[in-house]
């Protein structure tokens, strides 16, 4: 079922704002909370908040870089894209609903990352988990936002894939 122009447009503006917002708020109260020196543990140190200040993109990468290729990299290049991946949001009609869902996230959590360099120089990443066989390295919401949109975009293409996969067997 394919959503009207007006409710497709709203559904891109409250699930762009919905994910931009909740990662802006939760790095707002982390700035003004936890000190840099300052870790709280919870469910047997399994989650940890701190606050790290990333001046390159996920897991560091670039932080090493000079100014220019930093600003190059990991702020013109992304907001090209993301620019165009919103205008390919608002004009494209054929895309699934569920695909444009998980877009709209990736595109929202971008858009929370992209407004930090610019605003802040740097990230604000302060989650760390650990479940002894699985740890992550320090994220934020923006970063849960495009993983939640690339898991809803890759299960979805998958569940297409296996359905015409199976469709071609009979």
């Amino acid at each position: 079922m394919r959503l009207k122009p007006v409710l497709r447009a709203l559904l891109i503006l409250i699930i762009l704002s919905s994910n931009i917002g909740c990662d802006q708020v939760s790095k707002n109260i982390v700035r003004r909370q936890i000190s840099s020196t300052e870790q709280i543990s919870f469910m047997n140190n399994h989650f940890t908040l701190m606050k790290v200040e990333n001046s390159g993109a996920f897991l560091s990468f670039g932080n090493s870089l000079s100014e220019v290729w930093r600003i190059v990299l990991l702020i013109v290049l992304p907001l090209i894209v993301l620019i165009g991946t919103f205008f390919y949001l608002i004009t494209k009609k054929n895309i699934s609903n569920i695909t444009l869902v998980g877009i709209c996230f990736v595109t929202g959590g971008g858009i929370g990352n992209i407004y930090d360099r610019i605003t802040y120089g740097s990230v604000t990443d302060f989650l760390h988990i650990d479940f002894i066989l699985f740890e992550t390295g320090i994220f934020n919401m923006a970063d849960v936002s495009i993983m939640v949109g690339m898991t809803i975009m890759l299960l979805f293409g998958l569940s297409i894939s296996s359905r015409d996969r199976f469709r071609n067997m009979l």
